[in-house]
């Protein structure tokens, strides 16, 4: 009797300490925007990234890489791979114009880790819309670790007349949730 109480008791705590996400709970928000540990040009503004978001299996990350530094990619790529110029004269032309926008999602469930759940605006500040994607492209998350899967999106972003700080908000449908950033354009 002891054994199977004490089992009970173990069961229930395993179930409690893998807390399961609540949809629809808001994120709380840095009392100033963190700046991003992986990208210098983004900043956090609601907390995503930190040990409850993993505990709920329910972290977004954005990277923001601006033309010249796509530009200097490429450049180095074709010093290193010889490439010639038809190759070099391509892969410009694909370069955006604002940018590439990394959008990078980690949830519980290979279907749940679909970025089409995602959507993506950007605001100036003075609140005018300046980038919208209503989906993503759709695709099944790729295993990660433990149970957590990843999906990782690349999209252009919106070229600036001036480089200045966007307020960034993604939206997640299936998890009712918003993820506010500052993308500091160049």
């Amino acid at each position: 009797m002891k054994k199977h109480l004490l089992l009970a008791l173990l069961l229930l705590g395993s179930l409690a300490a893998s807390a399961q996400y609540m949809p629809g709970k808001p994120r709380k928000k840095y009392t100033f925007p963190k700046k991003d540990e992986e990208c210098q040009y983004v900043l956090n503004v609601t907390k995503n990234t930190d040990e409850d978001a993993e505990v709920d299996a329910c972290v977004t990350r954005v990277a923001y890489r601006p033309y010249l530094e796509l530009l200097t990619e490429v450049e180095a790529l074709k010093k290193m791979n010889s490439w010639a110029d038809t190759t070099y004269q391509r892969r410009l032309s694909q370069l955006p114009a604002g940018g590439l926008l990394v959008v990078t999602m980690y949830r519980r469930g290979g279907a749940n880790a679909d970025p089409a759940y995602l959507s993506v605006v950007a605001k100036d500040k003075d609140g005018k819309e300046v980038f919208n994607v209503p989906a993503l492209p759709e695709g099944q998350g790729r295993f990660w670790n433990r149970d957590l899967y990843v999906s990782k999106r690349a999209i252009p972003f919106v070229k600036t007349e001036t480089p200045q700080d966007l307020t960034l908000v993604i939206n997640d449908i299936k998890t009712k949730q918003t993820f506010e950033y500052v993308v500091k354009t160049q």
